[in-house]
C-alpha cells in the first residue's frame, strides 16, 4: 500500500513495548522511518491513524482488538500522550481555580482514554465523553457539577442532486431544440 502510494518509507515489526503500559501496551509494534516519515505525522498524525486504521480492516482485527497493535513513527506516541497528558493537567487546574467546565476538541478514543486516566487520581473532579462520532470530545467538570446539556449537531451537509446528472449531459428542457448544447449531440 505505502508502495503504490510513492512514499518512500521503510516499516519495522517489532514485539509491543510501551513507555506508558497504563495507558498504551501493545503486543506488536509497527515503527515506520524514511525520508517521508514526516508526512504521516501531519495534522496530529492524521495520516499515520488512517494508515493504522486501513491495515486494521484489511487483517479484520476486531475493534477491541485495535490496542494490541500500534502504528508509530519518531515515537510519537510516546510524545502525544506526554502532550495530552500536560493539557490534562493543565485543564484541570484551570477547572479548579475557575470552578467552570474545560471542552476539549473533538479526540479520537485512544486519546480521549489519555485524558481520562490522567485525571482519574483527581479527587475534586471528573471527567466525561461528550459529543458522537468525529465530534466527540472530552469535559473536565468539578467534582459534583452536573454535566452539560449536549452542543447541538453540527449543520448538515447540503442536500445533493438526486438525479445523477450533475454538469453532465443535456437538461430535459433542452431534449429537441436546435444549437451547441441543446441535446441534439
Amino acid at each position: 500500500m505505502l508502495a503504490s502510494a510513492g512514499f518512500d518509507l521503510a516499516f519495522n515489526i517489532v514485539p509491543g513495548h510501551s513507555a506508558n503500559p497504563e495507558i498504551e501496551n501493545p503486543e506488536v509494534v509497527v515503527n515506520f522511518s524514511g525520508p517521508d516519515v514526516d508526512i504521516l505525522l501531519r495534522n496530529r498524525g492524521e495520516l499515520l491513524l488512517a494508515i493504522e486504521h486501513v491495515a486494521m480492516e484489511a487483517m479484520r482485527v476486531p475493534s477491541e482488538d485495535h490496542s494490541l497493535i500500534s502504528f508509530d513513527a519518531n515515537d510519537y506516541r510516546v510524545l502525544r500522550i506526554e502532550e495530552l497528558r500536560a493539557s490534562a493537567t493543565a485543564a484541570a487546574d484551570r477547572v479548579k481555580h475557575s470552578g467552570s467546565p474545560f471542552r476539549f476538541n473533538p479526540m479520537n478514543s485512544r486519546e480521549r482514554r489519555v485524558i481520562h486516566l490522567a485525571l482519574r487520581g483527581e479527587d475534586t473532579l471528573r471527567s466525561e465523553s461528550a459529543g458522537a462520532g468525529g465530534y466527540r470530545h472530552v469535559i473536565i467538570y468539578p467534582a459534583g457539577m452536573p454535566s452539560l446539556p449536549e452542543p447541538p449537531p453540527p449543520p448538515a451537509r447540503p442536500p445533493q442532486r438526486s438525479d445523477d446528472r450533475g454538469s453532465r449531459g443535456p437538461r430535459d428542457r433542452d431534449r429537441g431544440r436546435r444549437g451547441p448544447n441543446r441535446g441534439n449531440r
